[in-house]
Parts: C-alpha cells; structure tokens; sequence
C-alpha cells in the first residue's frame, strides 16, 4: 500500500515537472512568437593580397597540364584462369608537347605492364611508352589525343634558382586529383641514391608537400614556369616530413627530347671506364681525389687526347693511370659526379679536364662523343 502511495506521488511530481518545463518552453516560445529570424551582415572580404592571387593564377594555369597515371597489370585468375587488368599504382605526370608526350618518373611505371592517363576533364587515354631513363628517374610516355587537349607547361630555367623562392606542386597524392601544395625551394645541388645504386646529383629541395602519388608532378615558380618533376622525399613513415626533392628542368630538357627521339638518353662520352672503388682505394693513400681512368677505348675521345689507363704489372700491382680531377674547372670527386657534369654537356662540345698524372697536374682538351 505504502509502495503504491510512492508511485502515485512520484508521478505527480514528474508530471508536475514535465509541465512546468512544458510552460517554460511554451513562455519562450511565446516570447519569439511573430519574430523573424535574420542572416547575420556578411562582411565584405575585399581584395585578395598579391600573393594568394600568384597562388591561383598559378593553378588555374598549370593544373589542366597536369595528368593522373594509373599503372596496370595483368594477373591470371587462380579458378577460371581468365586475365585481368587490376591496377597496380597511381602518380602524376605533366604535358611536355602537343604531340601527346607525358612527362613522369620512371618509378611511376616501373614493371608495369599498361598505363592509363587521366587529363583533367576526367577522360582517360591508354598510353604507350616512348622511353626511360631509369638513371635520372624520367620515363616519357605518349597518347593519341588532339592537340588542343594538351596545353604544355611552359618551361623555366634551374640554373638561376635561388634558396627562398615560392614553389607549387601539383599533382595527385593519395589518389586525391589536382592537388595543390605551396613552400620554397629549401637548398639546391642535393643528390640522392636512385633505384639502381647510382646517385641523382643537382635535386632541387623544397618544403612543398610531396606525398604517394605526388610522383610525377611538376613544381612549378611564381611566374608559372616548370622548373623540375617531383621525384623523392625523404620520410620516416613514408609521407610528408617535409624535405622532397625535384628534378631540375634543366636535366629535364637535355634529358626528355633524347627520350622521345631515341627511346633512352645518350650521355656523351670521354671513351674511358672508372669504378668509384678502385678509386677510393687507389688514391687514399696519396692523399688525392678524383676518378681513377682505368681503361681508354682504342679511336676513342680521350686516346686522342692523350688520356693515360692503368696498367696492371707482372708483380701483382698497378701503374696508375690518370686521375680525372675537375672538367671545365668544375670539381669532380667521384664517378656519379663526372657523370653530373657530363649530363650538363652535350654530344660534340669540346672540353678542358683537370688530370693528376705522375704527382703533377696537367689539363688536357677531349671532345666529347
């Protein structure tokens, strides 16, 4: 009895409660009655600074340049024994011509078998490759579609980059389309290992985010010029930390024509083979550095110019050849780095090595072939 007089108070003071909450709500909404409820005044957001309107111009520009790369392979099913393409990785690329030629890295299509290339009205074009350069990371490919489709970058200089300048990547991370990403270039001349245990010398370094898939893409200056392909970074985790690295347009434009009418690069030539070990080992003890000449191919640019080989004894040991030194008065210390500097130069071009022969330094003029 007493338990059902508790429940009939509880109830009472609930609904004694619920409708004085009830008639509060009911006097506020009385209160608002016939009010109308207004926007708050927008302000007005005036001009954009000079600097954001650089930033768009430079993507509204550059961005229908830039190209989405889907790899493909094809794979046997297990149970039917039908093939079938499945996609295998993303990157980036850019338009370098109106002929339809697509600049990437050669890592971006590395082993696969079939590429797709998304322009940025979204259609996609089953691609050919034209050529690769595995030593400085460039790949170029081609696809059949009308010239007016592909507006090319235009292209800038490497040589005059200076620490400080305004850089935008473009380009697609994490599959992400069209993706702008804004710093400065960082340092200049780095050089990191490629893929084949060869170096990549002269890499821009900036601070603009390069993620998975941002491979490919140009970095671009404030006056919307090309000035290098987004290549590498260097990461912990694998995404951005914040330091990546870019081809110079420089390299890019002795490199990709060569690509396109040869179907790989052509480094000119002194006629003479070098191995960084027998270096270091040969002339650590002489207190020296440079690149040990090993062998002089017979009718060769360097045997007309006199270049001296090692030549091993009948005792076991070696009469040193000569030691290259610096071409052009530019410094060279290892074979990565005389290969830099034969990069900058082209088939023909006459030039001035800087050799140790003998305990002297001589110079000595070749031609390059």
């Amino acid at each position: 009895m007493l338990s059902n007089r508790k429940s009939r108070v509880a109830a009472l003071l609930f609904a004694a409660a619920f409708g004085i909450g009830m008639t509060s709500w009911s006097w506020v909404a009385a209160q608002h009655a016939g009010r109308t409820s207004q926007p708050r005044p927008v302000v007005a957001r005036g001009s954009l600074p000079d600097f954001e309107r650089t930033t768009i111009d430079v993507f509204e520009h550059a961005s229908p340049s830039v190209v989405y790369i889907t790899t493909v392979e094809r794979v046997r099913d297990f149970f039917t024994r039908n093939v079938m393409r499945v996609p295998r990785g993303t990157g980036s690329g850019f338009v370098w011509d109106e002929q339809g030629h697509i600049v990437t890295n050669y890592h971006v299509i590395q082993d696969a078998q079939e590429a797709l290339v998304t322009l940025a009205d979204q259609t996609s074009y089953s691609a050919k490759l034209v050529g690769v350069s595995p030593e400085h990371d460039l790949a170029v490919l081609q696809i059949d579609v009308p010239a007016d489709a592909l507006p090319p970058l235009p292209l800038g200089t490497s040589s005059d980059l200076r620490v400080g300048q305004s850089v935008f990547a473009i380009g697609n991370p994490f599959g992400l389309d069209h993706t702008l990403t804004t710093g400065v270039i960082s340092a200049l001349n780095r050089t990191i290992d490629n893929e084949r245990g060869g170096s990549i010398e002269n890499l821009i370094q900036t601070d603009a985010a390069i993620n998975p898939g941002n491979s490919g893409g140009p970095l671009i200056d404030s006056a919307g010029r090309l000035i290098g392909i987004n290549t590498a970074i260097v990461s912990p985790s694998g995404a951005y930390a914040g330091i990546g690295f870019a081809v110079p347009v420089d390299t890019l434009n002795r490199i990709v024509p060569s690509l396109i009418a040869y179907g790989r690069y052509v480094r000119p030539s002194l006629g003479i083979s070098a191995s960084d070990d027998v270096s270091e080992d040969l002339l650590r003890s002489l207190g020296i550095s440079g690149v040990v000449v090993l062998s002089v191919a017979p009718g060769s640019s360097a045997a007309r110019a006199g270049l001296r080989a090692t030549q091993p004894t009948f005792g076991g040991s070696v009469i040193l050849g000569d030691v290259i030194q610096a071409i052009d008065g530019k410094t060279v210390d290892s074979l990565a780095m005389l290969n830099a500097r034969l990069d900058a130069l082209d088939v023909g071009d006459t030039v001035t090595l800087r050799v140790w022969r003998n305990g002297q330094e001589i110079e000595l003029e070749v031609r390059l072939a």
